[in-house]
């Protein structure tokens, strides 16, 4: 972890449930559990509330299919901490349905759905034309939907397991996985009780406003630009772009010129955190817009 306030910043309920946890199975908490339960008040809640909608509610795709989605928009971001999880979860929660090495295996449907997001993700202004369309020609518009959340999530997720530096220690890939396809990526709700309470009455406008908008040690505007990538002073502009586009580049010298520069760790936490969630939120826009263009039928 490239930031000291996830391993040691936890409130006392969070501190006193990794410890039970990691005595009872004998292996430390994984990075991932570490930062959501780091202030959760200012992401965790509005993104678990996503996450576990999209990964285990009611769903056009089985549970396997939506973690192969998350496995392949990991490889897109180049995340070796969330490529190796979801490669095991895939393998977990599809009991042999499609198998993770295998493109070929996935049925033609999610190959298509694959084949948009990965437009959106890449090239958001050409969601919503007619290569796009013809994509998804025959799908459902709810499967699609259903889709984006996935990876929604996972677009914000992976960028931040690089810039923070996740990395998966022994025996955490075995327990992790099979305690998040169990709890079906929920967290006891005391650990992220207190902060302001969603108001939104969408998940998705909910997460936008927590960590874009709702009051923090950061300046609104400034996670606003982060977000959005517009200008900001240096070195908040070069660390902000490589968050949004290429974070698998980030490494502990990047988040050293920051602490160098009189930034502190809580600053660099929170601005990641927009720019992630600004990033990801470009692509989902853009498949949204363009499903909401497409013809019916």
């Amino acid at each position: 972890m490239r930031l000291s306030i996830l391993d040691h910043g936890h409130r006392r309920r969070a501190r006193v449930f990794m410890a039970l946890t990691s005595a009872t199975s004998r292996v430390e908490s994984p990075d991932i559990v570490k930062m959501l339960l780091y202030r959760p008040g200012f992401l965790t809640r509005p993104l678990l509330d996503l996450t576990a909608g999209a990964m285990r509610g009611p769903s056009y795709w089985t549970a396997g299919e939506r973690e192969y989605l998350a496995m392949c928009t990991a490889r897109l971001h180049r995340c070796p901490f969330c490529i190796d999880s979801h490669t095991e979860l895939t393998r977990i929660a599809g009991h042999g349905e499609i198998d993770p090495d295998d493109p070929a295996s996935a049925r033609p449907e999610l190959r298509a759905a694959l084949e948009f997001l990965d437009l959106a993700g890449r090239a958001p202004d050409r969601a919503d034309t007619a290569e796009a369309t013809a994509l998804v020609a025959g799908l459902p518009e709810q499967a699609l939907r259903d889709a984006l959340r996935v990876t929604l999530v996972w677009n914000i997720v992976n960028r931040l397991a690089n810039a923070f530096g996740f990395v998966l220690r022994e025996g955490q890939l075995h327990s992790g996985t099979r305690a998040l396809h169990r709890f079906g990526y929920r967290f006891p709700s005391f650990l992220l009780a207190g902060g302001p309470p969603a108001a939104r009455g969408d998940v998705v406008a909910d997460l936008r406003h927590a960590v874009l908008e709702a009051p923090a040690a950061t300046d609104p505007a400034l996670r606003a630009a982060a977000a959005a990538g517009d200008p900001l002073p240096e070195p908040w502009q070069s660390y902000a772009a490589a968050v949004r586009g290429d974070s698998y580049r980030i490494t502990g010298a990047d988040v050293d010129r920051l602490t160098a520069a009189g930034h502190s760790e809580e600053e660099v936490f929170e601005v990641t955190v927009a720019a992630a969630v600004g990033a990801a939120l470009v692509s989902y826009d853009a498949g949204r817009a363009a499903l909401e263009r497409k013809p019916a039928g």
